[in-house]
């Protein structure tokens, strides 16, 4: 089957976005599997199938923008409320994407990092991770991080209890931000700049709860498994119009 190019309003969006701010970390709630296959008449697992090509899809032009890190919500901890047989085949999918993606990961410059409580997972996803992770490990061009087994609360508890380990009771007042933020799973990773979540739902979702602070949070109608490059060019022209205070007052003039 041939590729088809991208259209004139892509190119017409693409453009816009490369003119204006870029983020360099961007992390996504993928949302809307389900819904995208029942419209479908499609079983669950055939949406969550999209979803990993759609993740693929979009891998280019995160490329082409220079985006630098990209963060994707992959699998809650609260998702093992789900039915067993759509658990055993979302761990299928986490397995064969960290198997058969390896060698275009490499050619394309590109890390994986595994983040979350992944190591409890199944042995062989484990090991898949690892295996990504370990021969990624050079890439420069952009960093993926795989929310895995993961929870911001979770995340925040568990660096809790780094910190109760590594200090005495007596030196805690010394501690800061910066000591905190150390003991989170990814902590040379910036945070992310802008978090795009689909499907129309507008809730974080116990997703980066620290590192969003101060994030820009763009929601979008579009179900995961049809998003696109035209939809990543989108986000990134509204986050262009977006000031970036930190608590700070405006400085623009007008």
């Amino acid at each position: 089957m041939p590729t088809v190019g991208p259209t004139q309003e892509e190119i017409q969006w693409r453009e816009r976005a490369k003119a204006g701010s870029v983020p360099s970390h961007i992390a996504f709630i993928m949302d809307g599997n389900g819904r995208w296959a029942k419209r479908r008449g499609l079983s669950r697992n055939e949406g969550h199938r999209a979803g990993v090509e759609a993740m693929r899809r979009c891998l280019p032009a995160l490329l082409d923008l220079g985006i630098k890190y990209v963060t994707l919500y992959v699998f809650s901890t609260e998702n093992w409320r789900r039915p067993q047989e759509e658990v055993k085949f979302l761990m299928n999918l986490i397995l064969d994407y960290a198997n058969s993606d390896r060698r275009e990961l490499l050619e394309k410059g590109v890390r994986i990092v595994p983040i979350g409580r992944w190591r409890d997972l199944p042995l062989p996803v484990v090991e898949a991770l690892s295996k990504a992770a370990n021969d990624t490990a050079k890439g420069r061009n952009l960093t993926v991080l795989l929310a895995v087994n993961y929870g911001g609360r979770q995340e925040i508890l568990d660096a809790a209890k780094k910190l109760a380990l590594k200090y005495k009771p007596g030196e805690l007042d010394s501690v800061g931000e910066e000591e905190f933020r150390q003991l989170l799973y990814a902590p040379s990773v910036p945070d992310p700049d802008l978090i795009v979540r689909t499907s129309g739902e507008q809730r974080i979702s116990n997703f980066l709860l620290w590192q969003g602070a101060y994030s820009e949070l763009v929601f979008t109608d579009v179900l995961w498994p049809d998003f696109g490059p035209i939809d990543i060019y989108k986000a990134v022209v509204e986050y262009g119009r977006r000031e970036r205070r930190f608590g700070d007052v405006s400085h623009k003039r007008g």
